[in-house]
């Protein structure tokens, strides 16, 4: 095939494919998902590639997630959720063809119960006065780095239907900087910030941290800095829920913030402060992680502004091989607070250098002092 003729094709492909992304559950037409010949390639486990029907699709889900529903109403409900999801995760494949995307643990949720549940950044705009890291040099950069190698992040992590993210965030880069500062990998209490954290930024009426309703990880950075620090994981255990007094208790502190910095959004300068200050909190818009199950997400449309999610990047890759570009991609290794049973072990893969989903755009350093 000539060249204008696959540039027309690809564009075709694009255009169809994002018409149809902005749909959501509560936009598609009943009778349009009943209708839909849902048949999408699937991996099941053990066997070779099969096409299922939306029916065994569903079954699959609910036994591999432990799935019920209450009446026969909701069973109905959440079938029809999830073929609309099924529709969407073959919209990303489209959009992002170099991951696998397809049914995950919230393929049975609208648009809005995942971002209400499971995301939680609620504002983007960063401090005006935020301390800006200095300009550090970036020739003698490892081609691969990852901090689980050098045993600074803990285990994965769930928050659970919580919008508490900014917390494990801010959380996890804490837990790297007193691993660097001390040399001992300690799990910090996200609990401490879901119950005390209620920082607010003085520019923005009413963008305070609040629980599982959302907040971001400077502001998390500012109330430990206040506070004197986190206690341990195992001292104030995570609940998942927003409703209780905050219990923190000044003697049982555990790590504690000397300073935190904003950090260029430029790639290069992102990997050699990774490398230097340890796992960095950083924002992201998580429209493509609802359906990711694998490989290195690179899609050809995702908004750079609308960040929605705070995790963790904890290391980046030079090789990740793209078999619809035919060539190998840099990427950064980014833990998430979704649990093991979702994406790598946890983890997203995504691409690197071209400020993808905004991956670059709210990046912070911590440093800790050790207790």
């Amino acid at each position: 095939m000539e060249r204008p003729a696959v540039i027309a094709l690809f564009f075709t492909i694009l255009l169809s494919a994002t018409v149809a992304y902005g749909e959501s559950f509560g936009q598609i037409n009943g009778a349009e998902i009943d209708g839909e010949d849902l048949l999408i390639r699937q991996v099941v486990s053990g066997a070779d590639d099969r096409l299922l029907t939306a029916e065994q699709h569903f079954q699959n889900f609910k036994l591999k997630f432990g799935k019920t529903y209450a009446t026969e109403e909701e069973h109905d409900y959440r079938f029809r959720v999830f073929k609309a999801n099924l529709l969407k995760a073959k919209r990303h494949q489209k959009l992002d063809p170099d991951a696998v995307h397809g049914v995950t643990r919230f393929s049975d949720l609208t648009e809005s119960e995942f971002r209400t549940n499971f995301v939680g950044l609620n504002r983007l705009r960063l401090p005006a006065d935020a301390q800006k890291a200095p300009i550090l040099p970036t020739d003698d950069l490892a081609p691969d780095f990852d901090w689980r190698d050098q045993g600074a992040v803990t285990p994965v992590k769930d928050q659970g239907s919580c919008g508490s993210c900014w917390s494990f965030s801010a959380v996890g880069a804490l837990e790297g900087a007193n691993f660097l500062s001390t040399g001992k990998l300690v799990s910090l209490s996200e609990q401490q910030l879901v119950d005390c954290d209620h920082e607010c930024d003085p520019e923005e009426a009413g963008a305070c941290d609040a629980g599982c309703g959302g907040g971001l990880m400077n502001s998390a950075f500012e109330y430990i800095l206040k506070a004197g620090g986190l206690e341990k994981e195992e001292d104030y255990p995570y609940t998942g829920t927003d409703r209780g007094p905050c219990k923190f208790q000044n003697s049982k502190i555990a790590a504690s913030v000397t300073n935190f910095s904003v950090i260029s959004n430029d790639a290069e300068q992102i990997a050699a402060n990774l490398v230097k200050n340890g796992p960095l909190a950083i924002g992201i818009n998580a429209v493509f992680m609802q359906t990711y199950i694998k490989g290195v997400s690179c899609p050809y449309i995702c908004s750079k502004r609308n960040l929605d999610h705070g995790v963790l990047l904890v290391g980046y890759g030079s090789a990740g091989f793209a078999p619809i570009r035919l060539k190998e991609k840099p990427y950064w290794i980014i833990k998430n607070s979704w649990g093991e049973n979702w994406g790598e072990n946890g983890y997203y893969l995504l691409c690197r250098g071209k400020n993808i989903c905004g991956s670059e755009s709210m990046v912070s350093s911590v440093a800790a002092t050790s207790n």
